[in-house]
C-alpha cells in the first residue's frame, strides 16, 4: 500500500470518520477490495480504530477514528508526501522553462 494512499485514507477519515468503505473507495479511485485491505492494515497497525453505531438509514454503520499513533503517522507521511510533491513540482517547473525556451528559439527561427 503506497504512502499516498495511506495519507489520503487518513486524511479522509480524519475529516469524515463515518465514511463507508464504498465512499472511501469512490473518493480514492481504488477498488472496494483494496480499500478494505487498507483499512484492515491500518486497524492492525493501530493507526485507526473502528466503532459501530446505529444509524437511521443503516442498521449498523462504522466510524473510523484515528488513534494517536494514526495522527502521528499521518503527520509523518504528510511531511514526506509534501517533499515528494515539491520535488515533482520543481522538476515540472524546470521542464516547463525548458519547453518555453525551445518554443522561443523555434519562433525566432520561423520569423
Amino acid at each position: 500500500m503506497s504512502e499516498e494512499i495511506h495519507y489520503r485514507i487518513l486524511k479522509l477519515l480524519h475529516v469524515k470518520p463515518d465514511m463507508s468503505q464504498r465512499e472511501l473507495s469512490r473518493e480514492l479511485g481504488i477498488s472496494l477490495g483494496k480499500t478494505n485491505y487498507c483499512i484492515k492494515a491500518m486497524l492492525e497497525g493501530g493507526w485507526i480504530k473502528v466503532r459501530n453505531f446505529k444509524n437511521s438509514r443503516n442498521k449498523m454503520a462504522y466510524v473510523y477514528l484515528l488513534t494517536p499513533k494514526g495522527i502521528e503517522k499521518k503527520a509523518k507521511i504528510a511531511v514526506r508526501y509534501l517533499r515528494k510533491k515539491m520535488e515533482e513540482f520543481e522538476l515540472l517547473e524546470r521542464e516547463i522553462e525548458q519547453l518555453r525556451s525551445e518554443i522561443s528559439v523555434t519562433n525566432d527561427n520561423l520569423e
